[in-house]
This record gives structure tokens, C-alpha cells and sequence, in this order.
């Protein structure tokens, strides 16, 4: 599997980071050992909301080569999700198996055109920002409706990384990678449509 990690100016890092240190440990599994990522975006470095830099390794590549596309979410996103450019790109991901967001990212999706016939969530602060691209705005912590899987506030990128690992590995896989990260907590709220 090849999976897009899609970064941008005012991105909330821990949205980002939360899910990236779960899901790479799908390469210890032999069922996903040869997954693969990269972190896109428009130019060769981003700055979060705080300030802190990070290197983009793929510079505005056509979305549509991966299998997953994982947009975080931040501040950012409600200037972008106005970007003609940086909807245009998020658009070639039209055809990926599996788009995922965390937090604000969903609006990403929505500006993009890509829920206009799905249940979705986001941060609950920006639940009204949502509505106005997706079927319905469910208020739940992960909603899965599809390959579309969208996430709740920032703490939940750690949730949908286990989520995506119990998807593709198992449920004995989740504990593993829960032990591992010493992270003694169950995800609530879960909708699958």
C-alpha cells in the first residue's frame, strides 16, 4: 500500500504526527510489510500553526498514484479549502481507495467536492463549517461511510490510526501497536455507515 501524507501551512502537527506514528507501524505486520508514504505538499517545507517547520519530500505529485490519502487538519485549512490551486491538487485524488482526515482536513475533502454524497465528521468546533459539503455532518469521534474516513478533533488521529491498522491488520494487530505506544485507551463514537 501507498499512502500520501498531505501537509500545509497552518497544519496542526499533532494531527498529523498522532496519526503518522501509529500507521507506520503497519511495515511490522506481514500482511501491510511493504506500505509505504510519502509527506506531499506544495512546497519543499511547511509551517504549523506554532511556528515549527517540516520537510515536504513530494512536491505537489498527482494524488491519484496512492492507495490512502490522509489529510490532518489546522487553522490552514480555512484559507485553503478557498485555494483554487490547492483544491485542484487535493482533487486529484478523486480515484484513491481510501481518503481519510483528521479534524479540519475534512474540509479539505468537502472544497474538493469529494463528500458531497457522504456522513462525515470534523473538530466539533467546525461542524458548521462542514455541513455545507457533505450529506450529513455526524457527531462522532471517526465516521466511516465508504472509503471516506473522517476523523473529530485533534486527539482522535491516534484513534483513526489504530482504526486504519484493525482495518487492514486485525483487532490483535490494534493491541500490539497499543501496548507499543502505551496507549491504554478505546476508541468511543465510532459510525460506520
Amino acid at each position: 500500500m501507498k499512502i500520501a501524507l498531505v501537509l500545509f501551512d497552518g497544519v496542526t502537527f499533532l494531527d498529523f504526527v498522532g496519526f503518522y506514528d501509529v500507521i507506520y507501524r503497519l511495515t511490522q505486520f506481514e500482511k501491510t510489510k511493504h506500505t509505504t508514504w510519502d509527506i506531499c505538499g506544495l512546497r519543499d517545507e511547511v509551517t504549523d500553526e506554532l511556528g515549527m517547520k517540516v520537510k515536504v519530500n513530494v512536491i505537489m505529485s498527482d494524488l491519484s498514484q496512492y492507495d490512502l490519502v490522509f489529510i490532518p487538519g489546522g487553522m490552514g485549512t480555512r484559507k485553503l479549502k478557498e485555494d483554487e490551486a490547492f483544491v485542484d491538487w487535493i482533487k486529484t485524488a478523486a480515484t484513491v481507495t481510501y481518503k481519510l482526515s483528521v479534524c479540519t482536513g475534512s474540509l479539505l475533502w468537502g472544497a474538493a467536492g469529494l463528500l458531497t454524497d457522504k456522513k462525515a465528521t470534523t473538530h466539533p468546533n467546525a461542524y458548521s463549517l462542514l455541513e455545507p459539503y457533505c450529506a450529513e455532518v455526524i457527531q462522532a469521534r471517526i465516521v466511516k461511510d465508504g472509503n471516506v474516513i473522517t476523523a473529530g478533533g485533534v486527539s482522535t488521529s491516534i484513534d483513526l490510526g489504530l482504526y486504519i491498522i484493525e482495518q487492514f491488520v486485525g483487532a490483535e494487530a490494534v493491541q500490539l501497536v497499543k501496548r507499543q505506544l502505551d496507549y491504554p485507551y478505546s476508541a468511543v463514537g465510532i459510525v460506520e455507515v
